[in-house]
């Protein structure tokens, strides 16, 4: 007799499942989205192609869960230094500490936002990227014209090239920082800020 008993779905573990994001997260940032098949992430994961599909529905519901739990991070640390009442200064100072923790935990992640993040937030379920790089950019240019109007930061000062400059020097950084390594993250922020904010030449 025919029955309409329905394929049991496998659940991972929250630990598993976080193993199986990270290796999809390295290989996404090793080879591109667009170049790497549920076969490569399987592969590297120890697993059959076939049985990643008890645990993902596509590559893309990876990806989009990699990103959102990424950026949903990045704004609880970065609403709060917003929402702490700093000054410019100490506003920058807390976003450029919060990012360098943010690439510690998800280098792979960000190294992924980089380089897909434009042609993905075309995609209606990657809308989200651009709302969050819109909000991303309100949040230094208000923080820098704040500084500028308050006579924190020189009253010459360009700030949207400002933005620019300190937005790639510090997420660059996702392309060669490994965890674990000899400088901690807010080490590397305390060094970046010192050139950021005060150059690197001996005043006289």
């Amino acid at each position: 007799m025919p029955t309409n008993k329905k394929k049991t779905q496998v659940t991972a573990s929250p630990e598993r499942r976080r193993e199986l994001l990270a290796t999809a997260a390295e290989v996404f940032a090793a080879h591109g989205y667009n170049a790497t098949t549920v076969r490569r992430i399987a592969d590297e994961a120890g697993l059959l192609a076939g049985s990643l599909y008890y645990h993902f529905d596509s590559k893309e519901s990876m990806l989009d869960e990699i990103l959102s739990a990424f950026l949903d991070e990045l704004w609880e640390g970065y609403d709060a230094v917003l929402a702490s009442g700093l000054g410019p200064r100490e506003t920058i100072e807390a976003l450029v500490t919060e990012s360098f923790r943010e690439i510690d935990r998800h280098r792979a992640a960000v190294a992924i936002y980089q380089k897909e993040s434009k042609h993905l937030a075309v995609l209606p379920r990657f809308h989200y990227l651009t709302d969050s790089q819109q909000k991303f950019e309100r949040a230094w240019l208000g923080t820098l014209e704040r500084g500028v109007l308050s006579g924190a930061f020189r009253a010459d000062l360009d700030i949207r090239l400002t933005y620019r400059f300190v937005r790639d020097t510090v997420w660059v950084a996702a392309s060669w920082y490994r965890p674990g390594g000899r400088h901690s993250p807010e080490e590397i922020a305390r060094q970046y800020l010192s050139m950021v904010l005060d150059g690197i030449a001996v005043r006289v």
